[in-house]
């Protein structure tokens, strides 16, 4: 027994000494000469050591190079696709014993790191060029099919460890540079033929990620095969799951993506694109589908996204190239897009009530389309509801094509109102002043919710159409009003016009001419909600010019009242000047009758700005009629008295 722990005491002492001797035994130089010389061998590259270069023992066996370079493709825009301030490799002792050296630990300091796609499609990391594939209509050999590697390569890593450095990405088909910095990874590959785990973080774009990455071999990658990748990416600003394939030597991926955040405005920002967006808007946001993303376009199929309360399913193709340009079609569900307009826009001027009515000023905030220069888009969307502003609408159709600031939004189908209706909105965005061409059709509409949820207007009741097409330029709310041009129709039937009732104040004319006052004093009267004026039909056609319609028509009928009308609706001013002729009609045909007679007949002023409008009759003008008619009378009696 004491002989066997002598002899294995004089092992453990030789081991000691041989260990002690070993950097005496095999010079380091003939040591890091292998090492490049081998790398250069299998891989074709030349790896540089430019700085000290150290073998230690204890505590153990460890490989200090410094200033380590490793070569870049020929035509490559940098000579080295690697270098670094500092390479350490820890080998196990038996390892180096027994000639099967494999890696314990393997530290990075400071690395800079090249990938780069050449104009021809080449990429730098496929280091065996060697290795030719089969013609497209032959198979490949066994063996070529199965690795490009040499079978007896391999390289097992216990750990990798990479402190601070880059990480470099060029494309040259496309002249776009990313740079991943700040390195901070840990990566574990047993073999380079096994999964490669990655673990760590990295700053993009002064944003930093964390990563946890499984790559399926980092043989498949070096020579350019297929393998599935799954990778989660977290950071303040997302956080990504992806599980599928990468092809094409990388430039392809297909497979299960999910992302999440809590603010699209800060995305948005950190892609340095200009947003302004209120509190409730562009917040939290989550999407999820089948992702293929191919020369330089990514497609979303199978697509479920939610946009702080909006639920959207459907489908987008993106062109991230040159210009972005966005193609999608979705179903979005109900539809309030008020949180998401600028606030010049969307500051709602609330109906005053009686006596409390104020002047009406135009914004003449500058509106900043110029979002809409910097992409393409063809979009379909459908909707259950929709509101815009106080306008709300049922089901509904709609669509926006965007080409070089030009966007044109469609109305495709929309039901609102108990009616149905078609619109387009044509916006120029691609030069100052902008351009906005409108023209809609409204059928069967409810004219009293219509106009107040549009235009705070709550004086028309009834059911019928309107028609318009109109069109304007400038940057603000009171350039647009000050440039607008076109038509505008309506006819409407069965209703009322609040504000007055032009029959009683007729007869109370009427009654004040047979009486012998021709000075129409207390016939003026001013906005009233209570009173108004029934129709069984109200048609009119406005032309404007510059914000001002002088060419004009209304006519109103109802079974004992006829009215028509003409004058100036000056929007930029908010006035009205207008002139109604209303007449009382003889005969209970009303507007049924073929007989245009009208009775008795007053004119009726209504002027003043828009928030304060007044009604006068007037009286004289009344009773010249009134002593036209009688004067006219009398000579057809004396007439017929004289000729029978």
């Amino acid at each position: 027994m004491k002989k066997l722990l002598k002899i294995f005491g004089f092992i453990v002492v030789g081991l000691v000494i041989l260990v002690i001797a070993l950097p005496f035994i095999i010079p380091s130089d003939y040591i890091f000469n292998q090492v490049t010389q081998a790398v250069e061998k299998t891989t074709g590259r030349t790896l540089t050591i430019k700085g000290q270069q150290n073998l230690s023992v204890f505590p153990k066996l460890s490989l200090e190079l410094n200033d380590v370079h490793f070569a870049n493709m020929p035509n490559g825009s940098s000579p080295d696709m690697v270098s670094m301030q500092q390479l350490a490799v820890h080998i196990p002792y038996m390892s180096a014993l027994f000639g099967d050296i494999k890696l314990e630990t393997f530290v990075i300091r400071e690395p800079n790191i090249l990938l780069e796609k050449m104009p021809d499609g080449r990429v730098n990391w496929q280091l065996f060029e060697s290795v030719k594939q089969a013609p497209k209509n032959e198979e490949k050999s066994s063996e070529s099919s199965t690795t490009g590697l040499p079978k007896d390569f391999d390289i097992a890593l216990g750990e990798v460890a990479i402190y601070g450095g880059t990480f470099t990405y060029i494309d040259h088909q496309t002249n776009k540079t990313s740079q991943l910095s700040d390195l901070d990874l840990t990566i574990q590959l047993p073999s380079i033929r096994k999964p490669l785990l990655l673990d760590g973080s990295v700053t993009y774009m002064e944003e930093k990620f964390q990563l946890e990455t499984q790559l399926e071999t980092p043989e498949k990658v070096i020579n350019g095969d297929d393998f599935n990748l799954s990778a989660v990416i977290d950071a303040a600003l997302l956080k990504m799951d992806f599980k599928g394939a990468v092809v094409k030597a990388g430039s392809e991926f297909s497979g299960e993506l999910v992302v999440n955040g809590d603010s699209v405005k800060r995305l948005l920002r950190w892609q340095n694109i200009a947003i302004e967006a209120k509190d409730n808007a562009l917040n939290q946001f989550a999407f999820s589908g089948k992702a293929k993303f191919s020369e330089q376009k990514l497609v979303l199929s199978e697509l479920k996204a939610t946009l702080d309360k909006l639920d959207i399913k459907g489908q987008a193709n993106i062109d991230l190239g040159e210009r972005l340009n966005i193609m999608a079609n979705a179903d979005l569900g109900e539809l309030n897009v008020n949180p998401y307009l600028p606030e010049s826009i969307a500051t709602e001027q609330p109906v005053q009530e009686q006596g409390e009515a104020k002047p009406i000023v135009w914004d003449k905030t500058t509106i900043d389309l110029s979002a809409l220069t910097t992409l393409d888009a063809n979009i379909k969307l459908r909707s259950q509801a929709f509101k815009f502003k106080e306008i709300k609408l049922g089901e509904n159709a709609l669509s926006l094509k965007l080409n070089n600031g030009l966007a044109t939004i469609g109305l495709d189908k929309f039901n609102a109102y108990e009616g149905m209706g078609t619109g387009k909105v044509v916006v120029n965005a691609a030069k100052v002043p902008y351009v906005i061409n409108t023209s809609f059709e409204l059928t069967g509409m409810q004219a009293e919710p219509l106009l107040k949820d549009a235009a705070a207007f709550d004086k028309l009741m009834g059911q019928g159409s309107l028609n318009w097409a109109l069109s304007t330029s400038g940057q603000s709310q009171h350039d647009f009003v000050n440039g607008l041009g076109g038509e505008l129709g309506f006819s409407f039937l069965d209703g009322a016009v609040k504000g007055a009732n032009l029959a009683a104040m007729v007869r109370q004319a009427k009654s004040l001419i047979s009486g012998g006052g021709l000075t129409g004093d207390g016939l003026e009267q001013g906005y009233d909600n209570a009173k108004k004026t029934d129709f069984s039909e109200l048609t009119g056609k406005f032309v404007f010019d510059s914000g001002i319609s002088r060419e004009n028509e209304l006519l109103l009928k109802s079974p004992l009242l006829r009215v028509t009308g003409k004058g100036d609706v000056h929007l930029p001013n908010t006035k009205l000047n207008y002139r109604l002729v209303t007449g009382i009609v003889d005969s209970i045909e009303g507007q049924g009758t073929t007989d245009k007679s009208t009775g008795f007949k007053i004119p009726a002023r209504i002027k003043g700005p828009f928030h304060d409008v007044k009604v006068k009759l007037d009286i004289k003008d009344a009773a010249k009629e009134e002593a036209k008619d009688k004067i006219k009378d009398k000579v057809k009696n004396k007439l017929k008295n004289l000729f029978g």
